[in-house]
């Protein structure tokens, strides 16, 4: 319940009977009457997002509106503005004395509105109550189209999740066609893509200076369209790559493979090269990422001054469910080596690792415990891997030399740092805060980073200890991990390890938890029709994991997404650092038939998988399957739902 005294705008915020007061102030501004009550008659940025306006280090609107803040600009958010009517939300806070920002939110809009099978979504996690329907597809173009024709002289700068992964020319599956960069159709006047936090702050400090607009041209990590006849803006330090045309990749799906080579390889370098693409009359020109976050740098992007809870306009509307998931978790680092074929976390948060300090998160640890509706647990200590935090190159100038795409696939690199201490450390400290009862490794993790080649080697790197800790202490009944396939080819395909490893961490796993007296889950993901997957692997992978003990419940059938390799493969059937066929299944049947292999216990598919099998000379899958399991009468374990697409915040039950 919220009430407002209308003398110096206070918040009494209730929970459970305990209160904290805030001011209105307190939150950024998402209407006329609370930039009033700042004493602003005008505004230097206005950000319009997807997503409801939640301040919290997990919303990007809130991070890049702290930033713009911080750097004492006045700022403003429209959140979820409805573009049915006459735009009145987009006209509401004026024009902005510098630009627009836009952002479609923590989601691709099409991921966020459609099923694998491209069914519409009857929810929304960013919206309060969780209703769908308060933004509209591919938002970042409608948003920023609605901007332009209403102050066509205001600069526009679009950047989140939609406009990273399609700053260039991309396959978009909900419309099954090859689309130009999102700059194109948008009309946007810049582009910046991945984690916007050092290119906003280089953009701030040079227009401060009265530097225009229109000279923007070299910023690290920003994107932009210009004439195609124009030169490039100089910058000495930059080498450049031309990409082959939008209308060659449109010609031609193996150039369209090739391009996607380059593409990943620059955006994963620590020094890469500008990229270039013709686009009908205009020259796509992609300036190269920034090097990754320092621990100070990222920590100074999350300690800012966040109320970590939503705007109180959503009082009466319900709550917001991805904030319900993570208001008690702490993101401990940013950014995943692991370059999995079919994930886009690479391509947005970038390959290398960068790490919070451990006084930072323990800072905001503090800050949860001092909220009246904690209990004493942690919902997760983790990040888009749990158990990357710290680790990098041995030797850094190897690391600048890397192209890549994986630290870990098909082999651990010999220069990567995989010790675990720093993160055990971490874990161990939380654990002894007074406040805290529990606290919960939520996020997925990397078993075949937890797995050292020898005992010796196990306690050297504290992957034991680590193993140990995780195992007894931060788990809230199952633990999360992704084996994704059984299949070698498959895997392969996928940039991920051998299903042998998950067997190696499943003894130890089972073994910690019979040492310890506790009836806790391994909860592995899988995938369907993901490239090179067919009928054959399918029923291999249901033979391995009922043999294993496990009734798949909820999977995830492969979803392709932007700036991805899996994606690439399915839209131009090649893989791009090959440039050979591989073959994926497209069809609605052909994708159901992989999907039913992981329901083989139930009683109405057992006809269709023994015609199907029979029908493939793999007779012998089918009596595997179909035949009563006496090895494993009781132990069954059901499996969450994967979203494959992006990294998201789980929801955890807090108890174990």
């Amino acid at each position: 319940m919220y009430l407002k005294e209308n003398t110096d705008a206070i918040m009494l915020i209730f929970y459970l009977g305990e209160t904290m007061s805030y001011r209105l102030t307190d939150w950024l501004p998402i209407t006329k009457k609370e930039v009033e009550m700042r004493g602003w008659d005008e505004l230097d940025v206005i950000l319009i997002s997807g997503d409801a306006y939640v301040d919290h280090p997990a919303f990007g609107h809130a991070v890049i509106g702290r930033i713009i803040e911080s750097e004492g600009f006045r700022v403003a958010i429209v959140p979820q503005p409805n573009w049915r009517d006459d735009w009145r939300d987009f006209k509401k806070m004026g024009k902005p004395r510098y630009f627009f920002g836009v952002t479609a939110g923590c989601m691709d809009p099409m991921v966020n509105h459609y099923t694998a099978n491209k069914r519409r979504r009857s929810n929304d996690a960013y919206t309060p109550g969780g209703k769908a329907g308060f933004r509209p597809d591919y938002a970042t173009t409608v948003y920023t189209q609605i901007l332009k024709k209403l102050y066509p002289d205001v600069p526009v700068i679009i950047g989140g999740i939609e406009a990273s992964l399609r700053r260039v020319t991309h396959y978009d599956y909900w419309s099954d066609r090859l689309m130009p960069s999102i700059l194109v159709d948008s009309g946007a006047d810049l582009l910046v893509y991945g984690m916007g936090e050092q290119p906003l702050r280089q953009i701030l400090a040079l227009m401060r200076k009265g530097v225009p607009f229109s000279s923007l041209k070299t910023i690290p990590q920003t994107a932009f369209l210009q004439d195609a006849n124009q030169p490039l803006p100089k910058n000495k330090k930059w080498e450049t790559l031309e990409l082959a045309s939008h209308e060659e990749c449109l010609n031609d799906k193996r150039t369209f493979a090739r391009n996607f080579k380059h593409i990943e390889q620059e955006s994963n370098k620590q020094f890469a090269n500008r990229l270039t693409q013709r686009t009908g009359d205009h020259l796509l020109v992609i300036n190269p990422p920034f090097q990754t976050m320092t621990e100070h740098e990222i920590d100074a992007s999350f300690d800012l001054p966040y109320t970590r809870m939503p705007h109180p306009k959503y009082k009466k509307r319900g709550a917001i469910p991805a904030y319900e998931m993570i208001r008690h978790s702490v993101n401990m680092h940013r950014g995943c080596f692991g370059g999995c074929s079919f994930c886009t976390i690479s391509a947005h948060q970038g390959k290398m690792i960068a790490s919070r300090s451990k006084a930072s998160i323990l800072k905001e640890v503090e800050q949860i415990t001092q909220m009246p509706d904690f209990k004493g647990y942690i919902s997760d200590l983790g990040g888009p891997s749990a158990n990357m935090y710290k680790m990098k190159g041995k030797d850094p100038s190897i690391c600048d030399r890397c192209v890549s795409p994986s630290c870990i696939h098909p082999t651990v690199c010999h220069n990567l740092d995989t010790s675990h201490k720093a993160l055990t450390d971490i874990y161990q400290s939380v654990q002894a805060h007074p406040k805290v009862k529990k606290a919960f490794v939520s996020s997925g993790v990397r078993y075949d980073l937890c797995l050292s080649q020898s005992e010796e080697a196990a306690k050297t790197d504290g992957k034991a200890e680590y193993i140990e800790q995780l195992v007894t202490h931060h788990v809230s009944g199952r633990l999360k991990v992704a084996p994704e396939h059984t299949s070698e080819e498959v895997l392969r395909l996928m940039r991920k390890p051998k299903f042998t490893y998950f067997h190696e961490f499943k003894k130890r796993f089972d073994a910690i938890c019979k040492k310890a007296g506790l009836n806790q889950q391994l909860i592995p993901y899988f995938i369907s029709s993901h490239p090179g997957s067919d009928i054959e692997d399918m029923a291999n992978l249901a033979v391995e994991t009922k043999a294993l003990g496990f009734q798949l419940e909820q999977v995830q059938d492969f979803t392709p997404t932007p700036m991805t390799v899996a994606t690439v493969i399915y839209y131009s059937g090649y893989h791009p650092y090959t440039l050979k066929p591989v073959k994926t299944v497209k069809t609605q049947n052909e994708k159901q038939q992989q999907h039913k292999f992981f329901f083989w216990y139930k009683p109405e598919y057992r006809r269709w998988i023994r015609t199907t099998l029979d029908k493939i000379g793999r007779s012998d899958l089918a009596d595997k399957l179909l035949q009563p399991d006496k090895s494993h009468p009781k132990k069954r374990t059901l499996l969450n739902q994967r979203n494959i697409t992006k990294y998201k915040p789980r929801k955890t039950s807090g108890k174990k």
